[in-house]
């Protein structure tokens, strides 16, 4: 578990770095921009998502049945999927670039600055996805150092480079996306070493003949995708109704808010990634017992991280706000503060809905978890957000994300009680197996 918490902590650290230093060494806007993409680009990593985990599920049950040929052309097939998907997308950003930035809410005003980073972010989503899915499966055959070093380097090499190309050579969000590409690239060259191992249960196999094992992948992946893009569309109404409301200021102010639910996510899916590691071989190896004790150390851990996250939030906002936005757009870091206010109650429950989410996932129960990915993600914050926006002064209709958050909780907990490990369920499964 430790390994999968710490490369994921490595690619959020990157993350927040990027936002740390558009918004305090190039501006405010550049913070928003940056922000606005994040719906389109949460539509492909929901798709990569929904591969890596639903085929790294899948493959982890035939190796616990010891069918590794199957596990091996399944990984083959999931690396092929995600290529040619990524590759379609960057095709669509690069002929209809402005249309889906205009899409996206972005004003004219900032069509200039977010134009050429988005060319060169639509590139390097190849690399990103393609190493999103290949970190799964390296991770599922024992190479969780691997994956975690690759991840690691790739992210301190980021952080370098962008105080170097923004700081030092003051390329703006240019040099965030040449660093992006670069550290990216290090990345699928370490994680790339796997291949050249010869101990291995996975080996890359591309069986043509049974490509419709990705209709099931997808399926078991549904809730993961639906994960990704829930949250693009929550954050492109939110965009839509700031900028309407507050303009690109607005915006900028909730890119902080924005982060911070990211660290928070990426911290609970390193754990619940482990999780479902775990979960998914032993429940095709029918130990259900312990599958039970790590699902109680996995809530543990998410219970301990969701507290000292919604201590920070409640004794340090305006430090937490000024780690993304200079003093110098005073305005922004206001707003930013006050939402913190507003919406710090669903940091304490929202990573016990990842992490329920994902065991259903793991259990191969994906309609299930989808209906905790969607009520949390989409249907619940989406239908709350535009109605109390119409019935409460901005910005207090922020309050529609925690109480999405805590309705979902009810959700999610009698979903689990239904599927709990040595429920009646499993043990029909058991006994048929």
């Amino acid at each position: 578990m430790i390994p999968s918490i710490l490369g994921l902590m490595a690619i959020t650290t990157a993350s927040v770095v990027d936002g740390m230093f558009v918004g305090q060494f190039v501006s405010a806007e550049g913070l928003a921009a940056i922000n606005l993409l994040i719906p389109y680009l949460s539509l492909l990593f929901g798709l990569a998502l929904m591969i890596a985990i639903g085929g790294a599920v899948r493959a982890g049950h035939y190796l616990g049945e010891g069918n590794h040929s199957a596990a091996s052309g399944l990984m083959g097939l999931c690396l092929l999927a995600i290529t040619i998907i990524a590759l379609a997308f960057m095709s669509m950003s690069l002929l209809a670039g402005t249309h889906i930035l205009r899409f996206l809410g972005t004003p004219d005003s900032l069509l200039p600055l977010i134009q050429p980073y988005f060319r060169i972010i639509s590139a390097v989503l190849v690399l990103q996805t393609l190493t999103m899915v290949l970190y799964y499966f390296i991770r599922l055959d024992g190479g969780q150092r691997l994956a975690t070093t690759a991840l690691t380097i790739g992210a301190l090499a980021n952080i370098l480079l962008d105080a170097l190309l923004i700081i030092v050579f003051e390329m703006g969000l240019l040099g965030a996306a040449f660093a992006t590409a670069v550290s990216q690239t290090v990345q699928l060259i370490i994680l790339s070493g796997f291949f050249l191992r010869k101990h291995r249960r996975l080996q890359l196999q591309f069986p043509w003949a049974q490509w419709r094992q990705l209709i099931k992948v997808a399926f078991n992946g549904l809730s993961e995708l639906a994960n990704e893009i829930s949250a693009g569309v929550v954050i492109l109404v939110l965009n839509l109704i700031l900028v309407k409301q507050l303009g690109v200021e607005g915006v900028a102010a909730f890119a902080v808010v924005n982060y911070l639910i990211f660290v928070s996510l990426m911290l609970y899916y390193g754990i619940a990634d482990a999780l479902h590691l775990l979960a998914s071989q032993n429940h095709g190896a029918g130990q259900f017992l312990r599958i039970q004790g790590f699902v109680r150390t996995a809530l543990t851990m998410v219970l301990i991280v969701s507290a000292c996250i919604t201590a920070m939030l409640l004794i340090w906002p305006e430090k937490v706000s000024g780690m993304f936005i200079s003093d110098a757009s005073e305005d922004a870091l206001q707003l930013s503060a006050a939402y913190i206010s507003l919406v710090w109650p669903l940091f304490v429950i929202n990573g016990i809905n990842v992490t329920l989410a994902i065991y259903l996932t793991a259990m191969q129960q994906p309609v299930p978890s989808m209906l905790i990915a969607l009520s949390r993600g989409l249907v619940l914050p989406v239908s709350l957000l535009l109605s109390l926006s119409a019935l409460l002064p901005q910005p207090l209709f922020l309050v529609a994300l925690p109480i999405a958050e805590w309705l979902t909780f009810i959700l999610a907990s009698l979903l689990f009680w239904q599927y709990r490990p040595l429920h009646r369920r499993w043990q029909k499964t058991k006994n048929a197996a």
